[in-house]
């Protein structure tokens, strides 16, 4: 099989797919060395550099370029072919000796370019998948997706409220339930309130010196809430790459900002800055007080602040503009409501925007 120097592969990759991985690890194997062109439109809605960061992650062993290319395809004109040509070359200055495609315009592209043209899969027979069928339906297209873009795509659900409200209780039932539906959906993850790891190893510590120290015992400074919200925002980014179209958080690091008021008084910038860094989360659920008995787990010392804290979230989520709903009522109400709502966003789709248009 003949091999060459340097390799060319482009496309929109709105957004990557495995055929899309295939055709840049199969002209990888061919090459001395390899560029990736990420052209995007200005019409689309997945900024180029996203799609740029996703080819690298998934590619570090490629050089991975991106260009703004708002011109139309068509394949029949020769003006618009020189246009296109214009943004590939001024991306990609330096001489290609092969072009890799699927598609039927491969060698004219590798005409112009003075280089060979490789077809690869062109029937998409091991990766039966397109970007306007990711487009149109991301959930049937997601077992050929890689973790960046599963991460990017994923809806985030956030349970939050105040102490003994049944967040944990309900954003495990959450999990449980769109499990049950099989399929993508059996990989649903679920992300647990890292502070409540934090608190347990604070009390842990002060045992070690102090063996009868109780939660009240324990202080919290401004310090440690950056570090518990950057902490949430990591591991709830693991888990977004592994799991299914839904992802379940109990809490979030945009919650630390309230739980430091709780704890400490006032805001703290650094907080709030890790909570804006936070991927893009889609609903929160606010756990109500009313009718949960307060449970003492040994973690717990505010009954009387839980009307506050749910206050609190409540200005929060409405000050910053979050979608958020409240649920009340039993666990068995409260999951009916949180499901209606979650089977809505997930109604709703992705909303990519149309790319421009093709005429082949």
């Amino acid at each position: 099989m003949k091999r060459y120097g340097h390799g060319l592969v482009l496309g929109k990759f709105y957004p990557p797919h495995a055929g899309h991985h295939h055709l840049v690890e199969t002209a990888r194997d061919r090459c001395e060395r390899l560029t990736v062109l990420v052209c995007a439109a200005s019409v689309e809605s997945v900024p180029l550099a996203d799609r740029v960061a996703w080819m690298r992650e998934v590619h570090p062993d490629v050089t991975v370029v991106g260009a703004v290319d708002d011109t139309h395809m068509d394949v029949t004109d020769p003006a618009v072919w020189d246009a296109h040509m214009a943004v590939f070359t001024a991306a990609v200055p330096e001489r290609v000796d092969a072009v890799f495609t699927s598609e039927a315009y491969g060698e004219e592209l590798g005409r112009r370019f003075g280089a060979a043209s490789v077809l690869v899969d062109p029937d998409r027979t091991l990766f039966p998948v397109s970007g306007t069928a990711v487009r149109k339906d991301p959930v049937g297209c997601w077992d050929f997706l890689r973790a960046p873009v599963r991460a990017a795509l994923a809806r985030r659900i956030v349970v939050l409220g105040a102490e003994s409200t049944g967040t944990t209780t309900l954003a495990r039932a959450l999990t449980d339930h769109y499990r049950a539906r099989g399929g993508v959906w059996a990989r649903t993850g679920y992300v647990a309130e890292y502070g409540r790891e934090y608190s347990e190893r604070k009390l842990t510590d002060l045992r070690d010196r102090w063996p009868g120290a109780v939660w009240e015992d324990v202080t919290f400074t401004t310090d440690d809430f950056p570090a518990i919200a950057r902490a949430q925002n990591e591991r709830e980014e693991a888990a977004a790459r592994t799991g299914s179209p839904v992802l379940f958080c109990d809490t979030d690091s945009f919650a630390t900002t309230v739980w430091h008021e709780r704890y400490v008084g006032g805001r703290n910038p650094l907080v709030e800055e890790i909570a804006d860094r936070a991927a893009p989360h889609h609903l929160w659920l606010l756990t109500d007080h009313e009718g949960v008995a307060f449970e003492d787990d040994g973690l717990r010392d505010g009954e009387e602040l839980r009307p506050w804290m749910t206050d609190r979230f409540r200005a929060e989520l409405t000050r910053t503009g979050r979608r958020f709903i409240e649920v009340t009522g039993p666990p068995e109400a409260r999951l009916a409501r949180a499901v209606a709502a979650v089977d809505e966003l997930l109604a709703t789709g992705w909303d990519f925007a149309a790319p421009l248009p093709e005429k082949r």
